[in-house]
């Protein structure tokens, strides 16, 4: 489980934001929000509001673009970082940018972070917890000649066949991580936090995120389950009764593999698997549907927006619920009624154990509520007269702008915790030359 994230001069981000899933010392609503991981609460949920442009998106980026510098390595040194550092400052453009984050994996606590700028890693490295913190290795790159060069903490065995080989893989805009991916050797605590990437962090879900493939596939796959999918959308009141998941076979004609070489961005080896196979197997999805005891089925494509997106959005809620998983979500709230959105939520966190969602929404109903949030897991974005973001919770605010939980939304709308639009008058003069 995640729990802390911070970010400097990344987008919008200038000075240092931490972002945290640290429970404050409140008991409220403990049972559904808090993950007790030793000695540390750990909370499920964060919600990120602020104006747009504000950098709330920026925070999810980050997170992401980190999974991307572990999970997918360059595979040349002139490839450069695909990122922009602060560029409303003289110096930031030229100054490294930085990302680190502390976590649990396998009830091991880890703190990780990396410097760079677009064409290198400058700076890593990575900490274990086990009780005293203690390095795993520290990477420094000597950017004159590209050199990779590492170091490992005196409790880490390895010998020096293992060290070069390492150093080989991991090129200057590589993180030591993404090279241990390129090789065959092996370390217990390179291998835990790889797999935490891997398989605990899920890449960032946009609002344009088309999931019904990711989520059909799994549940033909098994990975999901049917009957745990229309549970939960039976719940959220959709009167689906069943998911039909037909296949069909249709011959590739040589005109397709044409366009496919010419046009189309796809890996040669997929082609050539295509022009060996000679078919492709499309899949369409039907939903059914029971009213007054008659069953009807309609194309996915023919329900409303909301219903395909709860769709998508139930599989994640089986993910979550079965594993231990961290989904990063933009917009949580785009496409759905706030019931629902509220429903997604409260049976996340009622259902799922050691999972988390960290999600930015304009949806302000949930201030209002104070028995279903808690003040912690709530934050805001505030763009600066700089035009630098600022990160902040609620718990920042003292009983001076917030007396009590059922004052949120009210202050929240009143301008006093920020993270709203600065909105000027609503007047349009246009000019009236012809055009």
């Amino acid at each position: 489980m995640i729990v802390n994230f911070s970010v400097q001069n990344f987008g919008s981000i200038k000075e240092k934001q931490t972002l945290s899933f640290e429970a404050d010392k409140s008991e409220h609503l403990k049972n559904a929000y808090i993950v007790n991981l030793g000695k540390q609460r750990i909370l499920k949920l964060a919600l990120i509001y602020g104006a747009n442009a504000s950098g709330k998106t920026t925070i999810l980026k980050a997170l992401d673009f980190l999974r991307d510098l572990v999970l997918e390595p360059k595979h040349k040194k002139t490839d450069e970082l695909d990122f922009s550092p602060f560029l409303f400052a003289p110096k930031t453009p030229k100054q490294n940018s930085i990302l680190s984050l502390t976590f649990f994996q396998n009830d091991i606590k880890y703190f990780y972070e990396v410097a760079f700028f677009k064409k290198a890693i400058v700076t890593e490295e990575l900490y274990f917890y086990d009780p005293k913190k203690a390095n795993v290795f520290k990477r420094k790159t000597h950017l004159l000649n590209q050199f990779t060069e590492i170091t490992f903490g005196n409790k880490i065995s390895t010998d020096r066949i293992f060290e070069k080989t390492l150093e080989a893989s991991t090129l200057w805009n590589d993180t030591v991580l993404g090279g241990y991916l390129k090789t065959n050797i092996d370390l217990k605590e390179l291998q835990e936090v790889v797999d935490w990437f891997k398989n605990y962090l899920k890449p960032l879900i946009h609002t344009r995120t088309k999931l019904e493939k990711f989520v059909t596939s799994r549940i033909d796959n098994d990975k999901i389950s049917k009957s745990d999918v229309i549970s939960i959308l039976k719940k959220a009141d959709f009167n689906i009764s069943d998911i039909i998941i037909q296949k069909e076979e249709e011959e590739i004609s040589d005109g397709f593999i044409d366009f496919l070489k010419k046009q189309v961005k796809t890996s040669s080896e997929k082609i050539k698997e295509l022009e060996q196979k000679g078919k492709f197997t499309t899949v369409n999805i039907e939903l059914e549907h029971t009213v007054n005891n008659i069953k009807y089925t309609l194309p996915l494509d023919f329900e409303s927006q909301g219903t395909k997106r709860y769709y998508e959005f139930t599989g994640l809620l089986a993910l979550l619920i079965k594993n231990s998983t961290a989904f990063p979500i933009d917009e949580l709230d785009a496409s759905l009624h706030p019931d629902l959105y509220l429903h997604f939520l409260l049976s996340f966190l009622l259902n799922a154990k050691n999972s988390q969602i960290i999600a930015t929404t304009h949806n302000r109903e949930i201030l209002d509520n104070k028995d279903i949030f808690r003040n912690d897991v709530i934050w805001f974005t505030d763009k600066q007269e700089s035009c630098a973001t600022e990160l902040y919770s609620l718990t920042d605010f003292d009983s001076s702008v917030i007396r009590n939980t059922a004052n949120i939304l009210n202050a929240y709308k009143s301008g006093k915790l920020s993270g709203t639009p600065n909105l000027g008058d609503t007047f349009i003069d246009l000019t009236h030359e012809k055009v």
